[in-house]
């Protein structure tokens, strides 16, 4: 199924009026340098458009004339804006693509069979969902300040402790790897709806997890997903839940884990550092349906807890790491 160019018809709905500025009328309306500009429109994830290109809409000057206010106050700087325009295209763009793919397929199980999708039935679809954009927009924006609640939450615990540096970005915690085993023969083996069903599933029920036991989902990667906990103990239950999920599962595929504790750097959204490399390191090493973790964590985790049984293993040369102990995590066992 192939879907024809996209006409100006479905900018014009998406964006509320036709692009009808050129790159220098939008700075000129907006009262910003053309450079910054420039800047923000590459920082949201397009690429500048030539200097005549009508490319441009009332609503691109409207926003553009909201940074530039933004600017105007103390708090905000060019580089806090670039980095703030940047997370913002990345999620937006992952997002409407996710939404895209998902919207189309709808679109195309509502068809008769081996009935093509057309670029004139994709515009008549859009303006007949048009009534549903503001209530999508308002779960967009209630999505965004829970998030940030809990954002804030997160950094006003960790300002509490001294293991942490809010300011700085650092922060103690758990970083895991959950990995698909053998997905690259897996995904052979299906064709491509198969394969999109195939994380989908796995995606989700990884999120479930993460997040029922405390934890935070960073990104994820199709057969792998990042994730992080404060708490070791959490952390702990997460790596063990995961791999008992999809042990569960009917036709799945085991899935490894690699779990680390200490100090790492926080950015964007996403995390760096030792415990980072180290986490993915122990899941690429990781047994089918294992978990595996690092000393930082074993030695974190409450002696007397009957929930866990940590054994050590040998030391491995890990890429980068040099000789590392890695320890298995598992549920003791009964009787």
């Amino acid at each position: 199924m192939v879907v024809p160019p996209v006409p100006d018809d479905i900018e014009e709905t998406l964006l509320g009026g036709p692009m009808h500025l050129t790159r220098r009328e939008v700075e000129e309306e907006a009262g910003l340098s053309g450079d910054l500009a420039v800047r923000i429109w590459q920082a949201l994830g397009f690429p500048t458009p030539p200097d005549d290109a009508a490319a441009f809409t009332d609503g691109d000057v409207a926003a553009l004339r909201e940074i530039r206010d933004l600017l105007d106050g103390d708090l905000v700087d060019e580089e806090m804006v670039l980095q703030l325009v940047r997370a913002v295209g990345q999620t937006m763009g992952r997002l409407a693509s996710w939404l895209g793919d998902v919207w189309l397929l709808r679109l195309s199980a509502l068809l008769p069979p081996d009935e093509p999708v057309t670029t004139d039935l994709v515009v008549t679809a859009l303006e007949s969902t048009e009534e549903l954009r503001p209530a999508f927009e308002r779960l967009l924006l209630h999505g965004w300040r829970r998030q940030l609640a809990a954002a804030g939450l997160r950094a006003a615990a960790g300002t509490a402790s001294a293991r942490t540096d809010p300011a700085a970005g650092l922060a103690h915690l758990a970083v895991g790897f959950a990995d698909v085993v053998s997905f690259t023969r897996l995904s052979r083996r299906l064709d491509a709806d198969e394969l999109a069903a195939f994380v989908e599933r796995f995606e989700s029920a990884a999120t479930e997890v993460v997040v029922e036991a405390g934890g935070r989902i960073v990104k994820t990667l199709g057969d792998e997903v990042l994730f992080v906990v404060a708490e070791p103990v959490a952390a702990a239950e997460a790596g063990l839940r995961l791999a008992e999920r999809f042990a569960a599962e009917p036709g799945f595929p085991d899935v490894r884990v690699g779990l680390a504790y200490g100090e790492v750097v926080q950015r964007l959204g996403d995390v760096f550092g030792t415990p980072v490399n180290l986490a993915a390191r122990l899941t690429a090493t990781a047994h089918p349906g294992a978990v595996l973790i690092d000393g930082g964590l074993a030695e974190a985790l409450p002696r007397d807890d009957s929930r866990f049984d940590v054994s050590g293993l040998r030391p491995r040369p890990l890429q980068g790491l040099g000789r590392v102990r890695p320890r298995l995590l598992r549920r003791p066992r009964k009787g």
